[in-house]
């Protein structure tokens, strides 16, 4: 089928306690080409997304930018420091008999006793884990998502270019008929000015009358654009069935660009006269509208 190499797609998604965004874009490229720029933090998911990608896209330069972010607060540990505690329970008791203070230490006081009390977050490697496992389950959920969204944009994009193939190749279906036309009457002009000039002959230099005919029909048959036509109408077939299948089929769209261009010039260069030297023109014209074209197609 025909799909086109551009597209854009960015796909953002939300979960309990992680948040991912993922942007994609393609461009033309004669092989697939993969570009994944993703925080470090990402880099155990990497080959998976590559292998997404690989999947869904056959051809084209594709630059995907991934990041993550982790929304749920991180558990935390609250540390009491008690040899400080008591020692500063101690001091408080003695500055109490003396009369220097009164009352209690109370839970403010602790709180303003500076290095009493420290929050830590939790260090756990199975939270650790888990997390890590969240965040890669939902980069391959929205990878997945946005190169869906990727390929409907290609292949919307592909359908407008299927149209414009589709009209050019019928102008060069209807060059080839008219083309077979034109040659078939330049070689019943030619044959006929070559039996002219050999009737115009001396009599002494005319020679056995069967060798000759048969000399003006090998001439004649040099002209001869039957094959040409049987394969560039081939070609045009071929063509049809690549566009209507469902693989991509860009680089074989190319290649068969070129054999109709060689078919083309094999054409101009054995068809007589001066018509079909403009058809050939003209047909050459539209094939490099059509090769510019193709280079667009996965």
């Amino acid at each position: 089928m025909i799909r086109s190499m551009t597209g854009f797609a960015s796909v953002s998604r939300e979960e309990p306690g992680a948040r991912v965004t993922a942007t994609i874009k393609s461009v033309n490229h004669r092989y697939l080409d993969v570009v994944v720029k993703a925080p470090q933090s990402l880099g155990a998911v990497e080959s998976r997304v590559r292998s997404l990608i690989q999947q869904s896209v056959a051809r084209g330069r594709i630059e995907l930018s991934l990041s993550a972010e982790i929304t749920s607060p991180p558990e935390r540990d609250v540390v009491l420091d008690e040899a400080l505690l008591g020692r500063m329970a101690a001091a408080i008791d003695g500055a109490r008999e003396r009369g220097l203070v009164t009352g209690a230490l109370t839970a403010s006081d602790l709180l303003r006793i500076p290095q009493l009390i420290e929050i830590r977050a939790k260090s756990s490697d199975d939270a650790a884990a888990a997390a890590n496992a969240a965040v890669a389950s939902l980069v391959e959920l929205v990878v997945g998502e946005a190169l869906d969204a990727l390929v409907v944009m290609r292949e919307t994009e592909g359908r407008f270019i299927a149209a414009d193939l589709d009209t050019r190749l019928d102008t060069i279906g209807g060059v080839v008929d008219t083309l077979e036309r034109e040659a078939r009457a330049g070689q019943q002009q030619l044959e006929a000015r070559l039996r002219e000039r050999l009737a115009d002959l001396p009599p002494d230099l005319q020679g056995d009358p069967a060798a000759l005919a048969q000399e003006v029909v090998r001439f004649v048959a040099r002209s001869d654009v039957d094959e040409e036509v049987v394969r560039l109408r081939g070609h045009i077939e071929h063509w049809r069935v690549l566009a209507q299948g469902e693989e991509p089929c860009g680089r074989k769209l190319d290649f068969l660009v070129q054999e109709m261009n060689r078919e083309i010039n094999t054409l101009g260069s054995k068809a007589e006269g001066l018509r079909a030297t403009e058809i050939v023109i003209g047909a050459k014209s539209e094939l490099e509208r059509i090769r510019e074209q193709v280079q667009n197609v996965e």
